[in-house]
């Protein structure tokens, strides 16, 4: 980072929550220790988008000032989340003559290909986070991985493509600033979620990392050892609780009390009152009423989820399964609601790659994407400095996306 290369930090910024991690790099080890995390109730933003400046802004300032404080450490620099239905994933392909037959494939070679395949593919008001190579292809050998230092002359490229809206990117990093923080990098938050849940094995068998989230659902497809899908679901745990205060006739407040202590996911409840207490009174509702709107919900994000899957041709086709992170995670009985509704396996994400430190409350789903996030920051930091170069615009191949959790498979 700016003065001190031995820091990383992520801040996930949700449509509810700002979540900050502050990690401790030690140069001897790939394994960053947690110092710092913060969080603070977000306001001025709708379905992922900044809506109002001034609302994420204060409540970043106020996440990352806890997280600060708890490490010691200004934050000047950190890698930010994206999240909103504008997240675009695009197959694409290119093709390039590179040279000679006696030619070296290049790291420039590689990173014109991408912007030929990207060229015309992508609209030009998107903004493009991520590209990722399924394969390359030279003279004619196909399935190749990392071409790199291989000899040919004609190379083609089949990739995913994420892209964001340009103006919404720029708002983002406009609130951010706002906090007086700059955001170097700019990562969908499912992507940063699932970098702190899964392991190799499950990337190249076949997985779906799903983040349930306060006002979107977002769902990320790989499948050997690559990134196949992205897409986001305008709805989320929000949802739920503004049914609960409308089916219940309370105050939103209470519907949220409501959810957190007896909602659950496909899980009937054996009271026949559930009581809520808040300001010194006592609230009580009838549990079958309250699973009748909570199933209504669940039921409705979960087909929407399905259909995403559909489009990834992933559907019942994912022998790692799924694995749940976000908020909405920690609901009782979402794991096998969502093995029952989805037809796979189905666990609760973690995030791992870390040492603790002093938070023990990253063990939680809904620290997935801000811890992520900074193990995103932390690579930054090490391929900085070594000086590496990245090899596309605005982007990064997958294989170094990954690098520093686990090594990547070759073919």
């Amino acid at each position: 980072m700016h003065e001190n290369t031995q820091y990383a930090v992520g801040i996930d910024v949700g449509t509810t929550m700002i979540r900050c991690v502050v990690g401790h790099v030690d140069p001897d080890t790939d394994t960053p220790t947690v110092v710092g995390v913060g969080e603070a109730a977000n306001s001025g933003m709708r379905k992922g988008v900044v809506v109002h400046l001034s609302g994420p802004a204060k409540a970043i300032d106020e996440a990352l000032g806890e997280a600060e404080r708890m490490s010691g450490y200004e934050v000047n620099e950190a890698t930010v989340s994206i999240n909103g239905v504008h997240l675009l994933s695009t197959r694409v392909t290119g093709m390039i003559a590179v040279g000679a037959a006696d030619h070296e494939i290049t790291s420039d070679d590689i990173a014109r290909i991408e912007d030929v395949a990207t060229t015309g593919k992508v609209p030009a008001n998107r903004e493009i986070l991520e590209v990722v190579p399924h394969s390359y292809t030279l003279d004619g050998q196909s399935g190749i991985k990392d071409p790199l230092g291989m000899t040919g002359t004609r190379l083609e490229i089949d990739a995913n493509v994420v892209s964001a809206l340009t103006p919404y990117v720029a708002n983002l990093h406009k609130t951010v600033d706002m906090a007086t923080v700059h955001a170097h990098a700019v990562t969908p938050s499912v992507l940063a979620a699932a970098k702190a849940v899964l392991n190799e094995r499950q990337i190249e068998s076949g997985v779906a990392v799903i983040d349930l989230g306060g006002a979107t659902t977002s769902v990320a497809v790989f499948e050997e050892g690559d990134l196949q899908y992205v897409g986001v679901i305008p709805a989320g745990s929000v949802n739920v609780t503004n049914d609960l205060a409308i089916g219940l006739k309370t105050d939103p407040e209470i519907a949220e009390l409501v959810k957190l202590k007896h909602a659950a996911a496909g899980i009937k409840a054996t009271d026949a009152i559930a009581k809520v207490r808040r300001d010194k009174e006592t609230y009580e509702f009838a549990t079958e009423e309250i699973d009748e709107i909570v199933d209504a919900r669940l039921e409705e994000i979960f087909e929407a989820i399905q259909k995403e899957l559909k489009k990834a041709g992933r559907a019942g086709k994912l022998p790692s399964g799924v694995v749940l992170t976000g908020g909405m995670a920690q609901m009782r009985g979402m794991a096998g609601y969502a093995k029952e509704q989805l037809g796979v396996a189905a666990r609760i994400g973690k995030p791992v790659g870390f040492d603790s430190g002093v938070a023990d409350q990253l063990n939680k789903p809904q620290y997935a994407a801000a811890v992520g996030l900074m193990l995103v920051d932390m690579e930054r930091a090490q391929r900085s400095a070594t000086s590496f170069t990245s090899t596309s615009k605005g982007a990064s191949h997958w294989a170094d996306w990954l690098g520093g959790l686990f090594k990547r498979l070759k073919p």
